[in-house]
This record gives C-alpha cells, structure tokens and sequence, in this order.
C-alpha cells in the first residue's frame, strides 16, 4: 500500500506545479501527470475498468486541450522536433509494446475464462440483490462505486471539453469593445 501513497504525493506534487506554473502548455502536461497518476491509483487498488476509462479520458483531454493551446498561442512542431524526440519515442513505443505483451501473456486460453468472481454473482446475485436483471444487479449493486468513479470521470471529461470549446464570453484580440453612449 505505500505505492499508492507514493502515487498520491506524486499527483499533489503535479497539481501543485499545474496550478503554479506560468506556461499554459506545461500546466496542461502537468495536469496529465495527475490524470495518469490516478489512472495508476486504479490499478493499485484494482479497480482494472476505471484505470481504462480514465486513461481514454485523460488522453482525449490532454489531446483536446493541447490543440487548443497551440491554436491558441500558435506552437510549432517544427520547434520540438529532433534526434532526441525520436529517440524517447521509440523507447516509449519499446516500453508500451512489451508492458502490453506481459499483460497478453497473462490471459487465459481462448475458450478457457477464469470465473472466480463472476461464478459468486451469478449463483448469488439474484438472492442477495433482489434484482431479476443480472447485470443490473452487479453494476448497480456489486460495483456500485466503480459505476460513481466511472460516471464521475465521464461527467468531468463532458464538462472539461464543454469549458475549452465554449465561445461565450471569449473575445479575440482584433475585436474592439464598443460602449454604449
């Protein structure tokens, strides 16, 4: 357990830096880091559907707000480019393309699935529950707080795209205020 209080001061240490830094743009990555954080948090406490929804989320955000930042204040690829960036980018592919070979190794045979857990809720579920609906009952009642964590990541991923696309009370900087005489 003290890997997830070491994951923990890492996403305070992030959100710190996000809110305090003067670059936008590494406000934005710093916030990644704490949205990547909370992906690993959910693996810790094995919580596998939460760790994959928040990282489609944080990645779809990071995407989208990154884009708005460079439309915005016009980066350039052409500036970041290099021998380097190469390099860390194929080592990233190294290390994403043997993490996701451990994890293939691990699952069962096609056709052989492991039914541990869900063995106890299909004999049980109807009896402890009340609900004729099986899957009802397990997402409604059995992981009733996964569903909160997932809406909630969902929720928060509609409202963060819904502030950086809004138009209303944004001004360009060509347009001139008029007052009223």
């Amino acid at each position: 357990m003290i890997e997830l209080y070491i994951l923990l001061l890492f996403m305070i240490a992030a959100a710190i830096i996000a809110v305090q830094i003067k670059d936008l743009l590494s406000s934005i990555i710093a916030l990644g880091a704490v949205g990547l954080g909370l992906t690993a948090a959910f693996l810790i406490l094995k919580a596998p559907d939460l760790a994959i929804v928040q990282l489609v989320v944080e990645l779809l955000c990071l995407i989208i707000l990154i884009r708005a930042i460079a439309k915005r204040e016009s980066i350039s690829t052409k500036d970041i480019r290099g021998f380097l960036t190469a390099i860390m980018g194929l080592i990233f592919i190294g290390v994403f393309l043997f993490f996701a070979y451990s994890a293939l190794k691990e699952l069962p045979v096609f056709g052989q699935p492991i039914m541990r857990v869900a063995k106890n809720f299909i004999e049980t579920g109807q009896t402890k529950t009340g609900a004729t609906n099986l899957v009802t009952s397990v997402i409604l009642d059995f992981r009733a707080y996964d569903t909160l964590g997932e809406a909630t990541v969902l929720f928060t991923a509609v409202i963060g795209v819904l502030t950086v696309l809004r138009r209303i009370g944004r001004k360009r900087k060509d347009e001139v205020v008029k007052e009223d005489d």
